[in-house]
């Protein structure tokens, strides 16, 4: 029995050093898918703009260069060696985390491929020199970058008036929307139906060209520092009523997704229907709709390219008519870039914001249904 026991104890061990020594295997493939896409994108990345961004010529040099083929070339070999490793092995791994990482691994390394070949294949039959000094000239941008600070803010100032306006405005036609009496609702919901149902382009031409200057009604503001045209302010009004519209739907949804109790418990302790929905349903679905408004902003934001049909004056271009008016100058797409730019420095800060609010309220969504 003792030698029984004895050889027992040994297979154990030797199947726990086995586990040990797969999970050091799964660890090293994902280390190698890292190793693999690190080098084969940013790698590639950092050594182009080691030489500089201007002239555009820099870059060219830079992506061409000996230190960037070799950086591509060792991250395609990793990512070569994680693919075949990680699906060659995934299957025996002991432990759900070592297979993960396996995989993990792989995907990352069929990641690193895809990036290296496209990367390659651009390098040996493109054409770097023309495409680099037609979107990434940032020598073309000098003198330009007050231009673009002035069409970053007024693109926030026309997605954030148009938003809060439009909050206020569709908290309104939601209340309407849910009226019980039909000649209350009915407006309510031809005005959503129509402003959902028409585009945006349209109807900042039709509000403008056909009321501002058909009607001759020219909404300016001119208030102490702050003075917009009509033009400007006409954009602003749409954007507004159409937000609206699509804030009343978020808001409907989230007051009828408020349990029902929650009203009859308010009207029980002697509220009014107005009372019982301000205090009791409204908070309650405020917190609910916040996530999918701030969705909405971030698409308003967007949005606001739009108003390039109406023809805004200099200090009142956002971003992508400011982007437009320097190619339209120049002729080269670098402004469409440096626009990209700037519209993903203000989006992704939303976008973050956004995902960090809904993990937030996530329990407490949780917490007011239960």
């Amino acid at each position: 029995m003792a030698v029984i026991k004895e050889q027992g104890s040994q297979l154990d061990r030797l199947e726990s050093a086995a586990e040990r020594r797969l999970a050091r295997s799964a660890a090293m493939i994902l280390g190698v898918g890292v190793a693999s896409i690190v080098l084969a994108l940013g790698g590639t990345l950092v050594s182009t703009l080691a030489s500089g961004i201007i002239p555009y010529q820099r870059l060219v040099e830079g992506l061409l260069s000996t230190p960037t083929a070799v950086i591509l070339n060792v991250g395609l070999g990793l990512g070569v060696v994680a693919i075949a490793w990680g699906f060659a092995t995934y299957r025996g791994m002991p432990t759900k985390r070592s297979r993960e990482q396996a995989i993990a691994g792989a995907v990352l390394g069929i990641q690193a491929l895809v990036i290296g070949l496209v990367i390659l294949v651009f390098r040996t039959f493109g054409d770097p020199d023309l495409f680099i000094k037609l979107f990434f000239n940032a020598g073309v941008l000098e003198g330009h970058l007050g231009a673009f600070i002035r069409g970053a803010l007024n693109t926030v100032i026309l997605a954030v008036t148009g938003e809060v306006g439009g909050i206020i405005l569709g908290l309104l036609l939601a209340m309407l929307a849910m009226s019980k009496r039909a000649v209350v609702r009915a407006p309510a919901r031809v005005y959503i139906n129509f402003f959902r149902g028409t585009p945006l382009i349209w109807q900042l031409s039709v509000f403008y060209f056909g009321f501002a200057i058909g009607l001759g009604i020219r909404p300016a503001i001119d208030v102490g520092p702050i003075q917009f045209s009509s033009t400007y302010t006409a954009a602003v009004i749409v954007f507004i009523l159409n937000t609206g519209a699509y804030a009343a739907e978020v808001f409907r949804a989230g007051i009828q997704s408020i349990e029902r109790g929650q009203l009859e418990a308010a009207r029980s302790l002697g509220m009014s229907y107005p009372q019982a929905m301000r205090y009791a349903v409204i908070p309650q679905a405020i917190r609910r709709v916040i996530p999918p408004l701030m969705n909405e902003f971030v698409i308003l934001i967007k949005d606001t390219s739009l108003v390039l049909i109406l023809g805004l004056a200099t200090g009142e271009l956002e971003l992508y008519t400011t982007a437009r008016e320097g190619y339209s100058d120049t002729f080269n797409a670098s402004f469409y870039t440096a626009a990209a730019i700037g519209y993903l420095a203000i989006t992704l800060p939303s976008i973050w914001a956004v995902n960090r609010l809904e993990r937030r309220l996530r329990s407490g969504l949780v917490g007011v249904g239960a």
